[in-house]
């Protein structure tokens, strides 16, 4: 049975409409109007213990909003969701004690103390004993080497150290399901490698299922076999993250040097130029006529070396979210 399990979960919110003036502020005081928003519509998917996925979509797709469905913090306006067994909007206390939601941009750590003393808080709040307190903070603190971090106020630690102390907080009742919204955001390329090379050592050691966000698609592609892609609150793929590539990028990637410049020469009619620099050219050349176009390549051109690889997946993850999945 799967520990998280979404089926046509939708979520609408209702918004006041209120035009601009002092005499519509006051109008819409006697008379409001509303139109509805329709944050998630009709999403499901299901996640077996122990993987981790990727969540992904542009802003204002619908991500963070399911992410509060799956923890309880928002109703859902339809649809079912069970998480670990439970329903969770009902926020009982066995569901609770399974999951943990870590935001990028939000911390739970008292600013002016120092970690340790809001991990003692959460240890009463999930009643661990101090003995077994001592093991888990001793056991993570190693994992995300930061044991000597500990006794310093939070608003000394660096922005990758208080992720860590984040991230240590939430584990520290060691929850089944870890949901985990921007957990990278704002930190610099080493603490982000470390953040991540943590995650997947947890998973391994303890089975954790781990639901992620990232707009760095270095999270994804280090972390999660699979993804779910959402966009405009409806859900538009869940399979891997190589398979992105068969449905959403028609083309190959060409990369070609030429035995001199020709800079009067127009690569356009070969296809999509990428980047063009000296004798160095990359093109994106739909799969249907890619041999048509290698071979009007080396007849027509001084061709020195030519590659043909599939695209980046961030490129095409990021041409999803600009131009639109199949619109």
């Amino acid at each position: 049975m799967p520990i998280v399990e979404a089926t046509d979960l939708s979520k609408c919110y209702r918004v006041p409409i209120k035009d601009p003036g002092f005499v519509n502020t006051a109008r819409s005081f006697l008379r409001r109007r509303y139109r509805m928003i329709e944050a998630v519509k009709d999403v499901s998917f299901s996640i077996e213990a122990g993987e981790i996925v990727g969540f992904l979509g542009p802003n204002g797709a619908g991500k963070t909003t399911t992410l509060k469905m799956l923890t309880g913090l928002v109703h859902p306006t339809a649809g079912r969701v069970q998480v670990a067994g439970h329903v969770p909007f009902r926020r009982q206390k066995p569901f609770l004690k399974r999951i943990t939601l870590v935001m990028g941009q939000k911390q739970q750590l008292i600013w002016d103390l120092p970690a340790m003393d809001s991990l003692r808080i959460n240890a009463a709040v999930y009643e661990i004993p101090e003995r077994e307190f001592k093991l888990r903070v001793d056991e993570l603190a190693e994992m995300l080497d930061m044991k000597q971090l500990l006794d310093q106020p939070v608003r000394k630690l660096s922005l990758g150290e208080r992720m860590k102390a984040e991230l240590l907080a939430a584990l520290l009742h060691r929850p089944d399901v870890l949901f985990l919204d921007e957990p990278t955001l704002g930190l610099d390329v080493n603490a982000q490698a470390s953040v991540r090379r943590f995650l997947r050592d947890y998973n391994r050691r303890y089975n954790s299922t781990v639901l992620i966000t990232s707009h760095y698609m270095a999270d994804i592609t280090a972390l999660c076999p699979r993804v779910l892609l959402i966009h405009k609150g409806n859900m538009m793929y869940d399979g891997t993250l190589n398979g992105i590539l068969h449905k959403f990028a028609p083309y190959r990637e060409v990369q070609f040097e030429l035995a001199e410049e020709a800079p009067g020469l127009d690569l356009g009619q070969y296809g999509e130029v990428v980047a063009r620099e000296g004798r160095r050219a990359r093109l994106l050349v739909k799969r249907e006529g890619l041999t048509r176009t290698i071979s009007r390549l080396l007849n027509e051109m001084a061709v020195v070396d030519l590659t043909v690889t599939d695209p980046p997946i961030e490129e095409i993850i990021g041409r999803l979210f600009t131009e639109g999945m199949g619109e």
